[in-house]
């Protein structure tokens, strides 16, 4: 039994030895404890590793067939098997110039998205029509406006489920390889490119972040490589502003006023260093002047005007 279902029936048995316990049989309190509870269980990332994935995409780009094309149209979009079966036959989407994406409609979580579809995305979506056209008359006419003939919707996924793990057999994998398996890769493929966490959550339709990180695996190797790259960028973390203290040679209003605003700025620094309160308000006061000053420049400047 798996941790749920025990979980369950340990609640039932609670549940019945307090109702026998209420009735006046006579049972030791406490016979199920709250450690008696099996954990809950805790989701980890399934995805292939990088030979393994490089292997089956290898093996079935080298089968062909419209499952083939299939599953390397799931594994490149990271969709849901589910989602890949309800594909309209017009689910490429011009979205701007050079920009396409994958319409994926409503599926698991009631919500559907455009997923970006590069030039390979596109070139299965071209070969999966190719391969369409061959399909048998019955196959089509069951399904004219889905993207894959099928003649019964949950035949194809366990066709597709089929061809899956003979791939991965046939490559070599070193797992069983399942169609969410493709979807776990996907997603830690795209955080180890780059992708932020909102843009993957977006791509996957989920809707809770957490939901998300249970589909993308960070290795040691990730983290070492994010740890240097951060440090790179921190090399300079801060920079000090360099303030600039008019010459002689700009003695007009403007640089005395950039110089009056500097002497400002190094008496408030001055001033915060000081631990004697009197001495930081004659401080206060001088700024005070300065500022006077400053406002005194400027009536001169209006009434030479």
């Amino acid at each position: 039994m798996c941790n749920k279902t025990r979980e369950n029936r340990l609640l039932c048995l609670r549940r019945l030895l307090d109702d026998l316990s209420a009735n006046g049989h006579p049972l030791q309190y406490g016979l199920i404890r709250r450690e008696d509870f099996p954990p809950h269980p805790r989701y980890l990332p399934r995805p292939l590793s990088p030979q393994d994935d490089q292997l089956l995409q290898q093996e079935l780009r080298r089968t062909g067939d419209l499952p083939a094309n299939a599953l390397l149209l799931t594994r490149a979009t990271g969709i849901r098997i589910g989602e890949c079966l309800d594909l309209a036959l017009d689910c490429l989407r011009q979205v701007g110039e050079n920009q396409w994406a994958l319409h994926v409609p409503i599926g698991k979580l009631h919500s559907e998205r455009l997923v970006p579809a590069d030039a390979d995305v596109r070139q299965m979506v071209a070969g999966i029509l190719a391969l369409r056209a061959q399909a048998p008359p019955a196959y089509l006419d069951n399904s004219e406006s889905l993207l894959l003939p099928r003649c019964r919707r949950s035949r194809l996924a366990q066709d597709l489920r089929g061809a899956l793990a003979e791939a991965g057999q046939r490559a070599g994998c070193s797992c069983h390889v399942t169609p969410h398996r493709l979807r776990h890769s996907f997603a830690t493929e795209m955080l180890r490119l780059g992708v932020s966490l909102p843009a993957l959550m977006q791509l996957l339709g989920h809707h809770d972040i957490r939901m998300t990180l249970r589909y993308v695996q960070l290795t040691q190797v990730d983290l070492q490589r994010e740890f240097h790259l951060a440090r790179q960028h921190a090399s300079q973390p801060h920079h000090l502003p360099v303030m600039a203290v008019p010459t002689a040679a700009t003695a007009d209003p403007p640089g005395i006023h950039q110089a009056l605003a500097a002497a400002r700025h190094l008496l408030e620094i001055y001033r915060r260093q000081i631990v004697d309160e009197k001495t930081r308000r004659r401080l206060q006061r001088l700024d005070h002047r300065l500022l006077a000053a400053a406002s005194q420049l400027d009536r001169i400047i209006t009434a030479e005007k």
